[in-house]
């Protein structure tokens, strides 16, 4: 996006809403031809090449969803459209446009909004999606945000939850409970800020945990390489609350249960060794922790030697009979019925 910083606070007051909007909307650029009407008008307008066309929307609240205490605002905005991007790729649909709305307080100058809008603007790029719809009002303090995406998937690509059938294989994109102990790590520090606000927070060596809850990145290059390999998954799901909740939907739309292996939950040495330190069980922080964002999906068996060629995926488990219900093997071999926990841990509050 192009640099609105020059505008003075008193600059935006006399502009009012619309130029405001006008002025900084000057730095969407449309990069899909089926993008026909964007910023600017009552409404956005979409020609889609493809038969389907999948919306998903979110709403954000401050002190609800995120804490702007340490979630910088450039990584806010990349993180809201990435979480609304994650659920088109979970249809296996791709990304094409997205509107955001926000109510703001006079807490935020020019600048702010400009760095919220530019983490939209990079996120969009990065998966070559248009803005196309953007509106401001007036909040009495805190930040909300509603962003609304669509995306584009042939008939024949469409993944729902529904599909998964007995002996599939169960698989992951990514790696697990990273996000989780990157908030641990930053609300830990939050407490240590608010009894000595000269103390200064110590995240050496966490970069990558910091990044993945607070810039998680939407998982195209999963359905892309899917499309690839000419691999159509029969069920898929967006990993926002957990491994957990994530399972449990896929079941439960398909009508039959599962089996996750705990030694096969991918997850990094940093991210154990920080749960161990933190006295974080670390499966319980994979299952339960949430804000991965990751993709969980079925294949069947006769994909096995397809799904090797996808970077970045693993074969947690396999589909079962309803009857067996969501159950989890230990690394010790004992099993125990998977249960989630709930809602999303990008609240900053709990």
């Amino acid at each position: 996006m192009q640099d609105n910083n020059h505008l003075s606070n008193e600059e935006v007051l006399t502009l009012g809403k619309y130029d405001l909007i006008a002025e900084l909307s000057k730095g969407f650029h449309v990069e899909n031809g089926s993008t026909v009407v964007g910023i600017g008008d009552d409404a956005a307008v979409t020609a889609p090449a493809s038969e389907n066309v999948a919306s998903a929307s979110r709403l954000f609240m401050e002190n609800v969803h995120f804490d702007l205490t340490y979630v910088p605002l450039r990584h806010l905005g990349y993180k809201v459209a990435a979480i609304t991007f994650s659920d088109l790729l979970a249809m296996n649909a791709v990304p094409t446009q997205l509107s955001v709305n926000m109510a703001i307080s006079n807490r935020f100058d020019m600048k702010a909004v400009q760095e919220l809008l530019d983490g939209v603007a990079t996120c969009c790029e990065n998966v070559h999606a248009d803005v196309v719809g953007l509106d401001l009002m007036t909040s009495r303090r805190d930040l909300i945000i509603s962003v609304s995406a669509n995306g584009e998937c042939e008939p024949a690509l469409l993944t729902k939850r529904a599909g998964a059938s007995e002996n599939e294989l169960l698989c992951v994109s990514g790696d697990f409970a990273a996000a989780y102990a990157g908030l641990l790590l930053l609300e830990r520090e939050k407490k240590v800020f608010e009894v000595n606000p000269d103390v200064q927070p110590d995240f050496t060596g966490k970069d990558y945990l910091l990044s993945r809850q607070l810039r998680p990145e939407p998982r195209l290059d999963i359905v892309e390489a899917l499309r690839r390999e000419e691999l159509v998954p029969t069920a898929m799901v967006n990993v926002a609350d957990g491994l957990a909740a994530a399972m449990m939907q896929i079941c439960r739309a398909s009508q039959k249960g599962a089996v996750l292996f705990e030694e096969r939950i991918p997850m990094t040495e940093l991210t154990f060794n920080t749960l161990k330190s933190l006295d974080i069980v670390h499966t319980v922080a994979a299952l339960n922790g949430g804000d991965d964002y990751e993709l969980m999906f079925t294949v069947k068996q006769a994909d096995f030697e397809k799904i090797k060629n996808v970077p970045n995926v693993s074969i947690v488990g396999y589909i079962k009979e309803k009857e067996y219900g969501c159950q989890l093997i230990t690394s010790d071999n004992h099993q125990i019925e998977v249960k989630a926990q709930g809602f999303s841990k990008m609240r900053a509050h709990e």
